[in-house]
């Protein structure tokens, strides 16, 4: 039996991690929890399904309310450990019962924990993107030099690991990084304009929590999971393609010198490669219902639309810079979108927001490609001096 630590365990990923898991009590056990601190109620209810030696709240001064929730519902949490922020974090993180840490935090606070753990020798289901994003030269050599496993939970990335079971990764010519193509898929400049954060939160084919569902509007997702893949699979930035493919099958592919393409397709779920990942190397049993191929029709794929959704250009740019420039995207997007939340800025002033961060940062001459990770810790509060926000 696994013991799991999670952190982000209200989160869309956390949620449905605890769904696999519930399905599977012989295989799997949770050891810790981990949530921000926003849904107390969804918290407790895990708390007593799945009684967690260890939970952690982010927000320190949630600890109480969450004491007083679990005594009402006359739950006895006598024998839980209870932590609060980063410190907090990093504690579960680096706990040695753990057989596998699921970072699923959003945002750049998930990059000091995920550190911890590899530090600690637990392995990682990774699904917070800043991470590898944000510090992949640092995480990588990290997990190497303590023989830690990165395992991908997201889907587009856990297609590539599972098409690159059993390849040499010198025969790897270039993989295609699929993306739905969002709600906005079709429009124009013009027409971007005029979003509303309430068209941004409809995702046409996943269900995710608010920051990576406006991420998928503007593709700034896919100029991430670019990054991403560069630093995961080792990848140079022309080897990595980006194309939209509607209908969300294909999860990704990857293309050999000689021509020939591995896909992996699977159905619209993000149970099944958080499910790969929880039971790697071994595979569970399918939770959902499985691609009949007789009936799905078509799958088609078309290039993106690069002056429309900028996100590419930037994401490919700060590839190619590395060093401190894919942090700074990141962060730039991280302060834009939390902005666009609050109704602060349109829709598209997100692109107009991480291009000035670029710009800022460029303008500086950041040209060394080594870094501290204190300095990617601390990107957020150097990029609203940057760009004046």
């Amino acid at each position: 039996m696994k013991q799991i630590v999670i952190l982000g365990s209200t989160g869309s990923i956390g949620t449905q991690t605890l769904d696999v898991i519930a399905h599977a009590p012989a295989d799997f056990s949770v050891l810790a929890l981990a949530a921000y601190g926003r849904n107390l109620e969804l918290l407790c209810e895990q708390i007593e399904t799945f009684h967690p030696a260890y939970v952690c709240l982010y927000q320190e001064d949630a600890l109480k309310s969450l004491k007083d929730m679990l005594g009402a519902r006359d739950f006895s949490w006598e024998k839980i450990t209870f932590l609060a922020g980063m410190d907090g974090l990093c504690v579960l993180a680096s706990l040695p019962e753990a057989d596998l840490v699921v970072t699923s935090l959003v945002g750049m606070i998930g990059i000091l924990p995920t550190i911890k753990a590899i530090e600690a020798g637990n392995n990682i289901a990774l699904a917070n993107k800043e991470t590898l994003a944000c510090a992949g030269s640092y995480i990588m050599k990290l997990a190497a030099d303590h023989h830690v496993k990165i395992l991908p939970v997201d889907s587009e990335h856990g297609a590539i690991f599972q098409c690159l079971e059993g390849v040499r990764r010198e025969d790897v010519d270039a993989v295609w990084l699929t993306a739905s193509g969002g709600p906005f898929r079709g429009y124009s400049k013009e027409m971007l304009e005029q979003v509303t954060l309430e068209q941004a939160l409809k995702h046409p084919n996943w269900s995710m929590g608010a920051k990576i569902t406006i991420d998928s509007a503007t593709l700034m997702n896919k100029g991430i999971e670019m990054i991403e893949a560069k630093y995961l699979y080792d990848l140079r930035p022309e080897q990595v393609i980006p194309i939209v493919h509607p209908q969300s099958l294909v999860h990704s592919m990857v293309e050999l010198k000689d021509g020939a393409v591995i896909a992996q397709l699977g159905p619209v779920d993000m149970r099944l490669p958080i499910q790969v990942m929880l039971y790697y190397p071994e595979r569970g049993n399918a939770l959902m219902q499985k691609v009949d191929f007789r009936t799905i029709g078509s799958l088609t794929f078309e290039p993106i639309d690069e002056e429309v959704f900028p996100s590419i250009a930037m994401a490919r740019y700060s590839m190619q810079r590395e060093g401190l420039f894919p942090a700074c995207f990141n962060a730039a997007n991280e302060i834009a979108v939390e902005k666009f939340r609050k109704g602060q800025i349109r829709f598209t002033d997100i692109y107009r927001l991480v291009e000035k961060a670029l710009s800022a940062l460029d303008a500086e001459g950041a040209t060394r490609k080594d870094y501290e990770i204190e300095e990617i810790i601390h990107m957020p509060e150097r990029i609203r001096h940057m760009i004046g926000e």
